[in-house]
């Protein structure tokens, strides 16, 4: 029998990247969206697979749409990739992120236990449940300490899994994602907000990029590479939680020099501190230790950060470039 997937978040970033990984295993893939008046299927008409995905409406916030929607799909395999997931956002709207992010996950092992209790669940967690971070290098042992709305609602998510999976017998696994961008990170992440400002500046449409605190550091990957361990995952015999990381830590300036390098110019002559980019509670710097991923699921990062960059830079080159002709056109 076929598999089928069921990827809550497919027009994000790990959606697209996901759903086109398993559409190419042979996956019957359903998206499960919400209805939006604003068209957020971009990045699945990018990977040119917008087609492919069969829609189910529905919202994580509501059980009942959950329920329909693994019944619709009969799904073998459910991700869960949904959520609030801009951290600067989370602390202008704490209530929607605990809501979507982490009531949200809750709903949806609940859904999955209802419904196809044989289904094996997928839970993005993230590397800012460590936050103030309390070890050199975070693994899966690493206490976790969360510096924003958006860190302990995914931190409360991170728990209910693991709650499922030993109070249910669930196969539920949670991915403890470390920083990963690619050419479909939203515009408002610093590393999209460096690449889109490159090329903007490259090409004469604006004089500067306004950034925050450049000596945050983040272990960064790309996501094209992440989405492997999710379903990797989701093929061992037993549940269990990961660490996905690159094991190298960057800060941004470093990723404002690579990026401002690949296209000849000095990042300190266009880069400009604005406070209003602070946050309240700041991660410094966070550094995985992906050594029980490499070991229990073979896998490895495999795109360097000088790679992702450049990919980056080419993709919002050719966006600019593709908007400025369309203007003049």
């Amino acid at each position: 029998m076929s598999q089928s997937a069921l990827i809550t978040g497919v027009t994000g970033q790990d959606g697209a990247y996901l759903a086109r990984l398993l559409l190419d295993k042979g996956y019957r893939v359903y998206g499960f969206m919400p209805r939006r008046s604003t068209d957020t299927s971009w990045r699945l008409r990018e990977l040119g697979i917008e087609s492919s995905i069969e829609v189910i409406h529905g919202d994580v916030t509501d059980l009942s749409s959950l329920v329909r929607g693994i019944q619709a799909s009969a799904a073998t395999e459910v991700y869960n990739l949904a959520a609030q997931s801009f951290v600067g956002s989370s602390w202008d709207q704490p209530l929607l992120t605990g809501q979507v992010s982490g009531l949200g996950a809750a709903n949806v092992l609940e859904a999955v236990r209802l419904v196809r209790p044989e289904t094996r669940v997928y839970q993005a967690s993230t590397s800012e449940m460590f936050g103030l971070i309390q070890a050199e290098r975070q693994d899966e042992n690493t206490p976790f300490y969360p510096r924003s709305p958006y860190g302990a609602a995914k931190l409360y998510a991170h728990w209910m899994t693991v709650n499922y999976r030993e109070s249910f017998g669930m196969h539920a696994s949670s991915g403890i994602l470390f920083n990963h961008e690619s050419p479909l990170r939203g515009i408002e992440f610093v590393t999209r907000k460096v690449t889109d400002g490159v090329a903007r500046i490259k090409l004469g449409l604006q004089p500067e990029l306004r950034l925050g605190n450049l000596d945050a550091q983040r272990d960064w990957g790309f996501a094209g590479d992440y989405v492997q361990a999710m379903w990797l995952m989701l093929q061992q015999e037993q549940a269990d939680d990961y660490v996905i990381a690159t094991g190298q830590t960057t800060s941004v300036r470093r990723f404002c020099e690579l990026a401002f390098a690949h296209v000849g110019l000095d990042y300190e002559e266009f880069v400009k501190i604005d406070p209003r980019f602070y946050r309240p509670a700041e991660v410094d710097i966070l550094q995985g230790k992906p050594a029980k991923a490499a070991q229990q699921l073979g896998w490895h990062a495999r795109t360097s950060l000088e790679e992702l960059v450049s990919m980056m830079v080419e993709a919002d080159l050719e966006r600019v470039s593709r908007q400025m002709k369309g203007r003049t056109g």
